[in-house]
């Protein structure tokens, strides 16, 4: 199996600001945080209960083109044969695909009715309905024979898409669908398949001020060395819970260089998440140290343009490798501002209030605002996570 790097997948992409502006993005990140800091176990509804990295020339990895649509990634997914397109949130912190948000499901021949209900509860939003299975393609080289797909009666919280692709821990699919011990995710089942030969996801993002381009990629059963500088840094993941459940690591995050703001804690690498998330207190000792006030539109901290030029680089000290966080990253981009319902021109920091006290278990959430300046690979076979620089690590694009 040779490796195929697929860029040609057509894209259905969409601008989805949040209709009430940062604030309402910062209620979806931190109700989600919430939704983590309790654990799998309350990643269903109660009443739903029932019971080593390969390089890219190794083969057998295939890459798939993902979208930044403003404040998520999107990518298409084709369910059925012939297949039909839809397009799906990329989440790390869930494990169940399902779709019928937006577009509703079409039945063909390869749609098998489990008749079994799935439910599934995201902190901001959920989802009901029954589980099928059924062919879903990736790109033409990733093609899954009766994967899991659930199919929503009801779904509240995903306007503008179609459903989710969920690439989180396959523990995470416990509980959500009746009759069902958990629901194998696409990379388990590319890899269980033989389609892939190692059961792990790279994840390479481009920062971008557009909101429609296509600027990422996902690499799954293998890493695309083409998208990351150096060498890949890997770590185990955390044992510490709850944010052992999902793709947890250990890290500690300094101001500068001379003040650290959150001690080695354990938190998560989450790409359902838009902003980087820090525990209250060193949020908090991040807003005294860069001087930032909270704008009372958007609920973000915002910063003067004498600041920004003051603004020191955090630091990311995770497997005793240390990742610059540069002052161009910690800001969202300025063409971007309508997004959040934010004035022109104005500086808005994506660093936010986890809403939550040290020492949670969770006490973190790198977001996509962090993913978009590093490359890194989930590796469920061996419970791992690596991160590795890349070539937009320090660019200056926001």
């Amino acid at each position: 199996m040779s490796h195929v790097v697929i860029r040609g997948i057509p894209f259905a992409t969409r601008l989805r600001a949040a209709k009430g502006g940062a604030k309402q993005l910062l209620e979806h990140d931190r109700a989600r945080a919430k939704k983590f800091l309790a654990g799998k176990s309350h990643h269903t509804p109660l009443n739903a209960l029932s019971s080593r990295i390969p390089s890219a020339t190794s083969g057998g990895n295939s890459s798939i083109d993902v979208t930044d649509s403003g404040v998520t990634y999107t990518m298409q997914v084709g369910v059925g044969n012939p297949a039909t397109q839809y397009t799906l949130l990329i989440d790390t912190g869930s494990s169940n695909t399902w779709v019928g948000a937006d577009l509703a499901y079409n039945p063909t021949s390869s749609s098998q009715n489990t008749g079994n209900t799935i439910n599934v509860s995201y902190g901001s939003g959920t989802m009901s309905g029954t589980e099928y299975t059924d062919t879903v393609t990736l790109g033409s080289s990733l093609v899954i024979q009766n994967q899991g797909v659930g199919v929503a009666s009801s779904a509240q919280g995903f306007e503008g898409v179609d459903g989710i692709l969920g690439v989180g821990p396959v523990d995470l699919t416990e509980g959500t669908v009746s009759n069902t011990a958990d629901v194998p995710t696409v990379t388990d089942n590319l890899y269980a398949q033989g389609t892939i030969s190692s059961n792990l996801l790279g994840i390479a993002y481009e920062p971008s001020s557009n909101a429609e381009v296509a600027n990422g990629e996902l690499t799954f059963g293998g890493t695309d060395s083409t998208k990351y500088t150096g060498t890949l840094n890997t770590v185990p993941l955390t044992t510490t819970s709850p944010a052992s459940q999902y793709w947890g690591i250990n890290q500690s995050v300094s101001y500068g260089t001379g003040q650290t703001i959150l001690n080695t804690t354990a938190g998560i690498v989450d790409t359902g998440t838009t902003l980087l998330l820090l525990a209250t207190e060193a949020f908090q000792a991040y807003q005294q140290a860069t001087g930032a006030t909270q704008d009372s539109t958007t609920g973000l901290l915002t910063i003067t343009p004498q600041q920004y030029t003051n603004l020191q680089s955090l630091y990311f000290n995770i497997g005793n490798v240390t990742y610059e966080f540069t002052p161009n990253a910690q800001i969202w981009p300025r063409n971007l501002n309508s997004v959040l319902g934010g004035q022109e021109g104005q500086i808005y920091l994506i660093v936010s209030d986890l809403g939550s006290s040290f020492g949670s278990g969770l006490d973190f959430i790198n977001g996509f605002g962090w993913l978009q300046r590093f490359y890194t690979v989930f590796d469920t076979e061996n419970k791992q996570l690596s991160v590795a620089t890349t070539a937009y690590t320090d660019a200056d694009t926001n």
